[in-house]
């Protein structure tokens, strides 16, 4: 789902960063996934206080968000290393995503994040 994310950041950004467009566009699709799990997380949230439902208290809930960062950055780690890479940029497609729309969509998915967790 984010591969189309990744390719389109790494090539916006190897041409003014070289070898380091690689760590950064890591460390971006991390905030991207994040961003995008605490959009669904925060939705849920929402839509089961409003319905009255008490799902998990607030220690189990750090907990689970913690084991959540580890796991998808160690994920990310392990997809987007190495030959994967290099087979993704070889089979991408020629319409790449805009520079401009990599940073807005995970500032947007942070937004209603925000938005969501207020309804709480």
């Amino acid at each position: 789902m984010f591969d189309n994310y990744y390719i389109s950041c790494l090539n916006y950004l190897k041409p003014f960063l070289g070898k380091r467009a690689i760590q950064l566009t890591y460390w971006y699709i991390c905030i991207l996934e994040l961003s995008f799990y605490a959009l669904l997380i925060s939705f849920f949230a929402a839509f089961t206080s409003q319905m009255n439902i008490q799902t998990l208290d607030r220690d189990k809930a750090v907990i689970l968000l913690i084991l959540g960062v580890v796991f998808i950055c160690f994920k990310n780690w392990m997809r987007y290393n190495g030959k994967r890479r290099n087979v993704l940029n070889a089979s991408s497609r020629k319409n790449k995503i805009k520079g401009v729309l990599l940073w807005l969509v995970p500032l947007l998915f942070m937004a209603l994040s925000v938005l969501f967790y207020q309804a709480i």
